[in-house]
């Protein structure tokens, strides 16, 4: 009896210092990706302008464009998905950050990470469900897409967008891309637009700042 009154100390311990050190930001805007899964020619120029922007070594990357296939002769498909950091809502690396590292921007919902505070623990690598957060041995840090903050800054668009030959990928408002009132190369007329594609992590856990136009075989059954 004592040692669960001791535990439920401890847990209550816990789950105020949580509260204490992380209050999700609600920004005032949300950026978010959005990408063209049968458009997409997987070229990869947008995984080379971002390791460019970067000045990242062989190893790391923070976008990564999946190959998806599958299928039986002669009903077979093959699309691509791309995906970086998806500046979650409720980004799980977050919270797991022991230095404070990794915050969230209040204007544009930008998820980012200050190196200078990183110490290398990969805490944040463990808890991303979507691979985001990248070590980088030679600087003992974890690093990840910032969506270009510096450019958007500059009124310019990221590396990867700006590289995308077939315009497949583009950024934006999410709640507005969400909506379709996003003008955007990347979703054509009467083209919808989803949260989640197959083998992608369910976005309830931590709402995802990215949608999909997504391919026939690849819609997840509601």
């Amino acid at each position: 009896m004592a040692e669960n009154k001791e535990m439920g100390k401890i847990k209550e311990a816990i789950r105020r210092r949580k509260k204490e050190i992380y209050e999700p930001v609600v920004p005032d805007m949300q950026l978010g990706f959005v990408h063209h899964n049968v458009d997409c020619i997987g070229c990869r120029a947008c995984e080379i302008a971002c390791k460019d922007k970067n000045g990242l070594p062989p190893g790391p990357r923070f976008r990564r464009v999946l190959y998806v296939e599958g299928g039986t002769f002669p009903d077979v498909y093959a699309y691509k998905v791309n995906i970086s950091c998806n500046h979650c809502a409720a980004p799980a690396c977050l919270p797991t950050c022991p230095t404070g590292a990794i915050w969230k921007r209040r204007d544009n919902g930008i998820v980012d990470i200050d190196s200078t505070l990183c110490i290398g623990c990969r805490r944040c690598e463990a808890a991303c469900p979507y691979g985001a957060p990248q070590f980088i041995p030679e600087q003992n840090i974890v690093s990840k897409c910032n969506l270009c903050v510096d450019e958007i800054e500059a009124g310019r668009k990221p590396y990867c967008v700006m590289a995308c030959m077939m315009r497949v990928l583009d950024i934006g408002p999410i709640d507005e891309i969400q909506a379709g009132t996003l003008a955007t190369k990347a979703v054509g007329e009467n083209e919808m637009v989803v949260r989640q594609v197959k083998n992608f992590a369910d976005p309830e856990l931590t709402n995802p700042s990215i949608r999909f136009v997504p391919h026939s075989k690849g819609k997840v059954d509601s």
